[in-house]
């Protein structure tokens, strides 16, 4: 699995249930990687999409134990064992984990890559994505230049699980 986020200088990723920032090249970036593949999301990401609904061109998979909680466009997991399971055969796609904090935490020793935009600023934050930098099972392979969109400086960076990858 991947995951992938944005993220402050602290590690914020969101405020009352919303994206920091908004940065076009972000959400084109998050569209190219992301089309034709799968994504993994809690039901409150879910329903922060315009509409509730799923992200077009993309397998919605939905993890939450709320047995009342089935949208329709989703596929719906209701604990990681029976995510695991719905991933098993992907038939090449890759699988990204896009959130919430809960979500990126229950699947982060799942992952092998994280793609994180990383915002150089501190804002607000009620969720925050562990620190990769700090931990060392991760390790930091590939930053790209220093953007910059109406004042907020930016990166792509690309953080590696260190050993033979996910568990």
């Amino acid at each position: 699995m991947i995951l992938i986020a944005s993220a402050t200088n602290d590690w914020g990723i969101g405020k009352d249930n919303a994206l920091l920032y908004r940065v076009s090249a972000d959400m084109v970036r998050f569209r190219r990687l992301t089309s034709g593949n799968i994504v993994v999301m809690g039901r409150n990401t879910l329903l922060s999409m315009p509409g509730g609904r799923p992200l077009p061109n993309r397998e919605n998979i939905v993890l939450s134990r709320d047995p009342a909680f089935a949208p329709a466009g989703v596929t719906m997991a209701r604990d990681v064992p029976d995510l695991l399971e719905k991933i098993r055969e992907t038939d090449g796609r890759k699988v990204f984990v896009i959130g919430g904090a809960a979500v990126y935490r229950a699947l982060l020793p799942y992952c092998s890559t994280a793609y994180i935009t990383r915002f150089y600023a501190r804002k607000d934050a009620d969720c925050f994505l562990p620190d990769l930098s700090a931990d060392p099972a991760w390790e930091l392979q590939a930053r790209s230049p220093l953007y910059v969109q109406d004042g907020l400086y930016y990166s792509f960076d690309t953080y590696i699980r260190k050993g033979d990858g996910s568990l």
